[in-house]
């Protein structure tokens, strides 16, 4: 690493303001920065882009880093984005899994292989636009949550631990969107009124399904559409095409609205019925990672969040099989989703999370052995 005394700091641009501002705040306190933005792969055609690294999104880095008078780098990791991230979104599918990209992304991508890269170059930190934030107590480095809870991005850094958190930073931390936009202005960043995408960035036109089709054609497999008691009452046009909790577009006219519940890939059924039978209480999160490094004392009573844009339940966390940990929360939860993410807090602390395996509903009575309510605050 390089000397502690003159910090450098690589930050990860995207040509957005939220980078942007990160990279002046830094130049403010006094580091060494540098600008790199990794150049992802994109599906393939004629002026076809990955949104986080279209050729504008280059220039709008390069011109901040301009304004800012620090060097710019542009990294290709096509290869290793494709494998870390893509493949494995395609493959979650193909096992009726819902996945989340930028969580895998930020864990191999940016704090994997960009981090290495900074560390072996001599840097002491790898900075980024994220609303989160990193604080060291007593040896131990926190994952914190954004002091902005609408704009709160912690739940897909879950996965950061000890080893990684030594050397990252998150400028933005105790800042809000409004409080960035003004510093975008009063630095005359180019970026200032910039607005930002959402989207899965490498599905050029927003549509996974298409992308599904397209990439992977052998997990559209058409098969039943079943009720809990087994009884057919249609076809779906393939599991991937489908997500729990969806109510339109399945095809099946019934006496009340129906839901998806389930999707069986070891028959490739898909599982629907009505609102009532919605919701589960015990949920299996496997591939735990703990910011600490370590679980917390079971059983734990945590915040749990299913979705980035879920409200927090409350939740107690038991032991489960090979290191995964049943979630057991007050209120079942409607849409519990295998392949997304599973995030625990206690209190601004992101404690860690998992990948939802297996929902397990049950009722209140049903659950209620566990006893979540018996534990001290």
């Amino acid at each position: 690493m390089a000397s502690k005394e003159r910090e450098w700091a690589i930050v990860a641009m995207s040509g957005g303001v939220d980078s942007a501002v990160a990279a002046a705040l830094l130049v403010e306190q006094g580091h060494d920065v540098t600008g790199v933005m990794l150049h992802l792969w994109s599906e393939p055609g004629p002026g076809i882009e990955n949104r986080c690294c279209t050729p504008q999104a280059m220039e709008d880095a390069r011109r901040v880093a301009r304004a800012l008078d620090i060097p710019f780098r542009v990294i290709n990791c096509a290869r290793r984005f494709k494998a870390a991230v893509v493949d494995t979104f395609i493959e979650e599918y193909g096992h009726g899994r819902t996945p989340n990209p930028c969580i895998a992304c930020n864990r191999h991508i940016k704090f994997g292989y960009l981090l290495d890269m900074a560390r072996i170059a001599g840097a002491t930190h790898l900075a980024t636009g994220h609303y989160a934030g990193v604080r060291r107590e007593n040896g131990t480095y926190r994952l914190l949550r954004g002091a902005d809870r609408r704009k709160d991005q912690s739940y897909f850094l879950y996965t950061l631990g000890q080893e990684q958190l030594q050397n990252v930073l998150f400028p933005l931390g105790e800042y809000t969107k409004p409080q960035v936009r003004e510093m975008a202005e009063e630095w005359d960043l180019p970026v200032a009124e910039k607005d930002e995408s959402q989207d899965i960035c490498f599905v050029r036109d927003h549509d996974y399904r298409r992308f599904l089709r397209h990439y992977a054609p052998d997990t559209l497999e058409p098969g039943p559409i079943l009720d809990r008691e087994g009884d057919e009452l249609g076809e779906h046009r393939g599991l991937p095409l489908y997500t729990i909790g969806q109510r339109r577009g399945i095809g099946v006219t019934w006496s009340e609205p129906l839901y998806v519940l389930q999707k069986d890939v070891s028959r490739n059924a898909l599982i629907v019925g009505p609102a009532s039978q919605l919701g589960s209480q015990r949920f299996l999160v496997e591939n735990t990672r703990f910011v600490a490094d370590h679980p917390p004392s079971f059983p734990a009573r945590v915040g749990v969040k299913i979705r980035s844009t879920s409200r927090e339940a409350k939740a107690m966390l038991h032991p489960g099989p090979a290191g995964a940990v049943w979630v057991e929360v007050e209120k079942p939860l409607r849409d519990v989703t295998p392949g997304q993410a599973a995030v625990f807090y206690r209190g601004r602390d992101v404690l860690g999370g998992g990948i939802i395996s297996s929902p397990n509903g049950h009722s209140h009575e049903e659950s209620a052995g566990l006893g979540w309510r018996e534990l001290p605050e």
